[in-house]
């Protein structure tokens, strides 16, 4: 091994995972909300853009507002209750191509905490182009749950494995 190798592997091994947030809205008909990602830092150029709302946790704030505020932010919805949620932390790396690039080069990862929601409003609510802020997503649209590892990028795929495991039976009701 290099010496380069051996500090990246030390670097990214030293850097902290990023607390965060996601969510799964589920409409009436039990399926998924997705959006599709502006930002083209996942490193993955192929077609796997789409992806549930998530977000960081603010210093002090706890998961449940923050998954309650990510998802009005980067959604505009209001009318939804958590469900169900997923009480241990699920956490995924970065490719290497992406250390020290994506998520401001400060976190080798994250760590989240998956909640479910229940969306009682109209689809006229769903606004993805925020008033403050900017907007994470292009475009959106409802998907049946089974769909969603396929259309995440291929390193959050095992978080989206194991979050459709843990909802799947909410998709039903």
């Amino acid at each position: 091994m290099k010496h380069t190798e051996l500090t990246e592997i030390s670097t990214s091994q030293n850097l902290p995972y990023r607390p965060c947030v996601g969510i799964m809205l589920l409409n009436k008909e039990g399926r998924v909300w997705t959006g599709r990602r502006l930002a083209k830092w996942t490193g993955d150029q192929s077609a796997h853009i789409w992806q549930m709302p998530q977000g960081g946790i603010d210093k002090g704030e706890d998961p449940v507002e923050a998954a309650i505020r990510e998802l009005r932010e980067e959604t505009g919805v209001t009318s939804a209750e958590i469900i169900a949620e997923i009480p241990q932390w699920l956490t995924y790396d970065l490719p290497d191509q992406l250390l020290g690039v994506a998520l401001k080069g400060k976190y080798r990862g994250q760590r989240q905490r998956w909640f479910a929601m229940r969306f009682w409003g109209d689809d006229s609510e769903i606004n993805i182009r925020p008033r403050s802020g900017k907007a994470e997503f292009d475009r959106w649209r409802w998907r049946d749950m089974s769909e969603l590892p396929d259309l995440i990028v291929s390193f959050k795929r095992p978080i989206y494995q194991t979050v459709v495991e843990r909802f799947a039976y909410l998709s039903q009701s």
